[in-house]
């Protein structure tokens, strides 16, 4: 079976989605389409804005998803999923791709989203890290174990957590985590995404899942909050307005679907992150990337 993976914020790079750009007319037209819904030039950030440009998670999210989503457009009769999965803003992308929000919806979503995470990320001195060679419940003892808030926000696959927090928080996490880990680094993230940081704007996320159309996709989706698939439309938005505050569980999902018969991941959209992690959860599968 086939299961088709989308990535979140992290993968921006400088001058992505350019080759595609001079490459495709589809894609001209929907990066076009994209510039004019969103009210600014998201291709010249993309093909001209620096890393630092693209660090700001308003310009990242739109960036990765107009890259995944034209994708599979380009892709045509032969994007034929049996099951989806994104990262975090990865999905809805996925959502998008298979026929539950339309790009308009998605992308305006998106837009929305990603202002009130930036907003969030201004309020607070917030930031995560990723915490390699440690099992998942070593990381939650020790994050318990701060003086401040700093919490696990991704399970991305064995002995891989990102965790999420106060900077100063962070900062004592990472020291007491180092001395029993293969490597610990910060994130070029500008906040504590998937953490209690998120909970003020929780309601305005809300309203804007509320004020967009959505439809039963016509594949499961593997939501990174229970790590189950589901076509259920309420099932969907609650979940992704769980996603805000809860921690992705990406190697649960990986493991579900492989446990459902996926056979071959295939990631779509900017770099090879979620390839790399599928391929240390289970060696077993086949993994291709299309960016």
């Amino acid at each position: 079976m086939q299961a088709y993976l989308f990535p979140g914020q992290g993968t921006q790079a400088p001058g992505m989605g350019k080759e595609l750009f001079k490459k495709s007319k589809l894609a001209q037209a929907y990066f076009e389409r994209g510039n004019d819904i969103l009210g600014f030039s998201i291709t010249d950030l993309m093909f001209n804005g620096s890393s630092e440009d693209l660090k700001q998670t308003k310009f990242a999210q739109p960036a990765i998803f107009l890259q995944s989503f034209v994708l599979t457009k380009i892709m045509g009769n032969k994007f034929k999923p049996d099951m989806v999965a994104g990262h975090s803003l990865g999905e809805i992308s996925a959502l998008a791709a298979v026929g539950s929000l339309d790009f308009e919806s998605a992308l305006r979503l998106i837009a929305r989203r990603a202002a009130a995470m930036q907003k969030a990320c201004e309020i607070e001195n917030t930031g995560m890290a990723v915490v390699m060679g440690l099992y998942d419940v070593i990381v939650k003892d020790i994050c318990k174990q701060i003086d401040g808030v700093v919490v696990p926000a991704n399970y991305n696959a064995p002995n891989q957590v990102v965790i999420s927090g106060e900077k100063h928080a962070l900062k004592e996490a990472c020291e007491k985590l180092r001395p029993g880990a293969t490597r610990v680094f910060r994130l070029p993230v500008s906040g504590a995404f998937h953490s209690p940081y998120m909970e003020p704007i929780v309601e305005a996320y809300k309203l804007a899942i509320a004020e967009t159309k959505f439809k039963n996709p016509n594949c499961p989706i593997y939501q990174n909050v229970t790590a189950g698939p589901t076509t259920d439309i309420e099932l969907i938005k609650e979940n992704l307005i769980d996603q805000l505050t809860h921690p992705v569980l990406w190697r649960q999902s990986i493991l579900r679907m492989v446990e459902d018969g996926a056979t071959e991941f295939t990631e779509i959209g900017p770099g090879n992150f979620l390839k790399r992690l599928v391929h240390s959860i289970d060696k077993n599968v086949k993994t291709f990337g299309i960016s």
